[in-house]
């Protein structure tokens, strides 16, 4: 049954990705941000939906004006599940960018890329959700670095905290809560040595995949602007991690 369920549901997944390749292709251009807001945001809750992911929405996310979303990384799935609620521009790794179709479809939607190592790399991204938030959009920011279980948060890098901190943007931390079949589980974590195929064969070859998506209180920005970036990174690793990591 694993097999037909995949098979059935990599064939709409796909149809639905080649449709999303071509808005980004065709319409994104011409839209206005509105309309291509509007697109990422059905279009995720539908791939989420073909994908047999269940989303569960906790707390009060912000859904208007610029903010600054904090939320621990799982799998891949993380992008498309924020995109679900409200539509977000990310801050990933340059190497997504670099995945087959899924990474045409992340950079045609607006994704802010890094590259690590380079100098300059987070003065220029910085620079880039600046005007992202000049437009009252939501930037996400998943500031492990990495991918986790998804049962612990690893430490904060501290460093694109800055770039709100300078906008006088608000904060938002998120966490991220995967369970299968009713448990707390690392089933759909894109972790170790899985690549992306991998992953999705375990993804769409099963059922009772769920994603709680628990909104914390916002942190104010006049508040860090007092704190700074390595007192904000910290409270906002503790919130999320104490989310995270309670058993209820």
């Amino acid at each position: 049954m694993s097999v037909l369920r995949f098979s059935l549901r990599a064939v709409l997944v796909a149809l639905w990705i080649i449709l999303g390749l071509l808005s980004v292709s065709i319409v994104f251009p011409l839209a206005s941000l509105h309309i291509r807001s509007c697109m990422t945001l059905h279009w995720s809750r539908m791939l989420m939906r073909l994908c047999g992911v269940a989303l569960c929405i906790r707390g009060e996310p912000r859904r208007a004006g610029p903010v600054l979303w904090v939320a621990n990384h799982v799998s891949w799935v993380d992008i498309f599940v924020l995109n679900s609620v409200r539509p977000t521009s990310f801050v990933a790794k340059s190497d997504i960018r670099r995945w087959p179709v899924l990474g045409w479809l992340v950079a045609g939607a607006g994704t802010v890329f890094i590259e690590r190592g380079h100098r300059h790399a987070v003065r220029a991204v910085g620079h880039q959700m600046k005007a992202r938030f000049g437009q009252g959009e939501v930037v996400g920011l998943f500031p492990e670095g990495t991918t986790s279980s998804g049962f612990d948060v690893a430490p904060f890098h501290s460093s694109l905290f800055d770039a709100a901190i300078r906008a006088h943007v608000d904060i938002q931390p998120v966490a991220l809560r995967f369970t299968h079949r009713g448990r707390r589980s690392d089933y759909a974590a894109f972790v170790g040595e899985q690549n992306l195929m991998q992953n999705l064969w375990c993804l769409l070859g099963t059922t009772g995949v769920a994603v709680e998506l628990v909104f914390l209180p916002v942190m104010d920005s006049r508040h860090c602007e007092d704190e700074g970036r390595a007192k904000v990174a910290s409270a906002a690793h503790h919130a999320i991690r104490s989310a995270v990591t309670d058993p209820a």
